[in-house]
């Protein structure tokens, strides 16, 4: 027999029941210790967020056909984990904040300090190997790939990781290091490394990372461009060496035309 195609609706009492799984396995990794105090607080907010991550998931990964997908992508687990584990390092129980954010990195392969301040509507595509610092700040309608890095750069004590801002794209592998802004609306290529200040509408890539593109307008400075914050292309960018190459190569050539210009002149003088 054909099997029958069966598509659960996503309705709000299914929510809650995935909800209280979720509750139920945080309080059995804790004891029971913590989550009584903040139960009503996760409720409340816990079906408002899955409806937010099933549109921003819908809208920015074309591979998901269902609603209910959703709920095993490893993004989604590991933000709802981390909004969880903030909650917990804001009020002071540091222990607790870290034991959740370190079974999520077992679950999901993505690593999420408690202490990094995280705005809405992040995606992380597949995701694992991700790892995002205490001192991070990202802003809001923020994707990232697998194998990204917002980290330090040694020992110091502070603000040691980067600042996001919003509608950005980190390609896969990226690794952005230090305490510094990556402006709005910019692109930072799969595998770049990025050691400084990316300007607002940037596109980097490179090791270490170049500034490749911007968006400048002549009258006002910075111009967005809001039919573009969407655009997650990580392949075809400009590609800065074959440009100074290029540039090279144009030089050399009108070097050589001066020279035989030069030479001409030398032997009609000898006549």
């Amino acid at each position: 027999m054909p099997l029958i195609r069966v598509e659960p609706r996503i309705t709000s009492s299914l929510i809650l029941g995935i909800g209280n799984l979720f509750l139920r396995e945080v309080m059995t990794n804790t004891g029971g210790r913590v989550l009584p105090f903040y139960r009503k607080e996760l409720i409340m907010g816990f079906i408002s967020y899955v409806r937010q991550e099933i549109a921003i998931i819908k809208d920015r990964d074309p591979a998901i056909k269902s609603n209910m997908e959703v709920f095993l992508y490893p993004s989604f687990k590991a933000i709802m984990r981390y909004r969880f584990a903030h909650m917990l390092f804001l009020k002071e129980h540091y222990f607790w904040a870290r034991f959740i954010s370190q079974r999520t990195v077992r679950k999901t392969g993505i690593e999420i300090h408690p202490g990094a301040q995280i705005g809405k509507g992040l995606f992380i595509d597949h995701g694992y190997g991700v790892v995002i610092g205490e001192t991070a700040i990202i802003g809001n309608n923020v994707t990232m790939y697998q194998g990204v890095t917002l980290g330090g750069t040694g020992k110091e004590h502070g603000k040691r990781h980067p600042t996001v801002g919003n509608n950005v794209m980190i390609g896969a592998g990226a690794k952005i290091l230090g305490s510094f802004t990556i402006g709005d609306n910019s692109k930072i290529g799969a595998g770049s490394v990025v050691l400084e200040n990316v300007p607002p509408n940037s596109t980097v890539v490179g090791v270490p990372g170049r500034i490749v593109k911007q968006n400048i307008h002549n009258e006002d400075g910075v111009n967005v461009d809001y039919s573009n914050l969407n655009d997650l292309d990580q392949i075809h960018f400009p590609d800065p060496i074959m440009n100074e190459i290029k540039g090279i190569r144009k030089k050399n050539i009108e070097l050589q035309s001066q020279i035989e210009d030069i030479y001409k002149l030398i032997e009609e003088g000898k006549k």
